[in-house]
């Protein structure tokens, strides 16, 4: 069973270049400061998702003062959405967090349900399109004031104030729900737009000059239809080498269903009636559910793209824990998008650990020097785990055991098939490969309060104070260990199938680092 699988470097993806700047016309995500010059190469968030802390959807984003921008909605009740905050970043790792750019104090119609924000910069104004008070159709009959409102500033952190005093769309046409707005600037010719529309239907709609007032069509009308099929709400326009993108969010938002589908067209207004998309990201029941409402990040001058989107945690049955994440997007020679894999690493770069949920009341974790810091002051253990359901997978993770600093019968490393953890470390129910300070690379059988079974390699060191790549490749009931590359263990064990993920140490203080769990099929 040995080598089955290609073994490449931890060495990290992402690389970081510098490039000279071209020529390159601004446009709604960009305003009139010098673009940012790295090419961030990376695969997905390679310091963990979700790349910031707190309960987010919805994502928009920009390129602002050199840096990149994501607008999101807070994900609470609808009376809660009451505010805005937006994070900016340098190099897509290091997360700086705007809170309040913009509050319902600041929009006098608005009183709730403030949320999916649509940034972009013209004439020298930032402006902030954003839906508030979920106006149904009945209640707009009725005179109830709701939709979509615009507010400006003239720094991209805000404050964001109202900029005409009341909703740029109120009403309901073509059966679209004022909400969901995305806003686009087409290079070619100045024109821009504004995407929108909830329960299923979707309109587009021209902006004039001045970006608070809306224009009409050759034929005199102000709102046109571009529903797809099976469209649902949380449109983006996108455009790449000539071509139009647009994407949309299909299926309930807290069903198994959510998903981003997009179309593609010579025109920023389609055809894309009637139209049915091609799914490119939904949810993966070994990662995350209710994958969707999605924005874009283009690295300048380079054919990157990474789409930047909300999803929730396998375990949590709360609708509104949504997270914000981002991963690669690729294009095919002809244009078309490739599936997107929402990918599991994290080199704690950013310094946090988000996403790792911490188990054992004895110890502490931290992430400290692009590692995360485990310790365990017994023999219970302290874990950090991921809520990931993996099957067949190869998990990798660089682990050190500090020199010095550990009791003769500590011992650290990757668990994997992992189940009953919120009961405790000693509860555990799956797989653990480990190294120990006595020097040695262990396997055991975690069975909860039943008995464990463990068993050793033979003829390998661990040295302590070394970075040690640990791998597993475990498909079935055949599960392979290595040690930086070489293969020092096989077992054959098909007591668990499939469970989280995580990192442990026990009795003592461990470091991790290059997370990363790929499924095999």
């Amino acid at each position: 069973m040995v080598g089955r699988f290609f073994s490449v470097s931890l060495t990290c993806l992402a690389a970081t270049l510098v490039v000279h700047s071209v020529g390159v016309v601004a446009s709604d995500t960009t305003d009139d400061k010098p673009l940012p010059t790295q090419v961030l190469n990376y695969t997905t968030s390679e310091a963990g998702n979700p790349f910031v802390d707190g309960w987010y959807a919805d994502p928009d984003t920009a390129i602002y003062e050199g840096e990149y921008w994501v607008f999101p909605t807070p994900s609470y009740a609808y009376e809660e959405q009451t505010y805005l905050d937006a994070f900016s970043s340098p190099d897509l790792v290091q997360w700086t967090k705007h809170p309040n750019i913009l509050t319902i104090k600041d929009v006098a119609w608005a009183n709730k349900a403030v949320w999916a924000p649509a940034p972009v910069f013209r004439n020298g104004k930032y402006y902030l399109y954003f839906g508030a008070n979920d106006i149904q159709e009945s209640e707009a009959l009725q005179g109830l004031i709701g939709g979509i409102g615009v507010a400006s500033s003239d720094r991209p952190e805000g404050p964001y104030v109202d900029a005409i005093g009341k909703p740029l769309i109120g009403n309901y046409s073509n059966g679209a729900q004022p909400i969901d707005q995305d806003v686009f600037i087409d290079d070619k010719d100045g024109q821009a737009y504004i995407y929108y529309g909830g329960h299923s239907f979707a309109n587009v709609a021209k902006l004039n000059e001045d970006m608070i007032s809306l224009g009409q069509f050759e034929d005199g009308t102000t709102f046109r239809e571009i529903t797809p099929v099976n469209y649902v709400e949380g449109p983006q326009m996108l455009k790449r080498n000539g071509k139009y993108y647009l994407m949309w969010s299909e299926g309930g938002w807290t069903g198994p269903d959510y998903a981003v589908s997009y179309a593609m067209a010579d025109s920023p207004l389609g055809p894309f009636l009637g139209v049915e998309g091609t799914r490119i990201l939904q949810q993966d029941s070994a990662v995350a559910r209710g994958s969707g409402h999605n924005g874009v990040i283009h690295i300048p001058n380079t054919d990157i793209y990474y789409i930047v989107y909300h999803r929730r945690p396998l375990s949590d049955t709360n609708g509104n824990h949504r997270a914000l994440c981002y991963d690669r997007m690729y294009f095919n020679e002809d244009g078309t998008i490739q599936p997107i894999k929402m990918l599991v690493k994290d080199n704690f770069a950013d310094g946090d650990i988000n996403g790792w949920r911490i188990h054992g009341e004895q110890g502490s974790a931290r992430a400290i020097e692009n590692e995360l810091e485990i310790t365990s002051d017994t023999e219970d253990g302290v874990a950090a785990a991921l809520d990931t359901n993996f099957k067949n997978q190869i998990f990798d993770a660089i682990v050190t055991l500090p020199e010095g600093s550990n009791s003769p019968t500590a011992n650290a490393g990757i668990l994997f098939r992992v189940s009953d953890i919120d009961l405790g470390v000693a509860s555990v129910k799956g797989y653990y490969a480990g190294l120990s300070t006595a020097g040695r690379v262990l396997f055991t059988t975690f069975n909860g309060d039943e008995e464990e079974t463990t068993v050793y390699a033979e003829n390998v060191t661990v040295s302590l104070g070394v970075d040690h790549h640990v791998r597993v490749e475990a498909v079935g009931p055949n599960i392979d260990i290595f040690l930086d590359g070489s293969h020092v263990l096989y077992v054959d064990d098909a007591t668990h199938a499939s469970g989280s993920n995580g990192l442990v140490s026990f009795n003592g203080v461990a470091r991790f680092g290059n997370v990363s769990v790929t499924e095999v099929n």
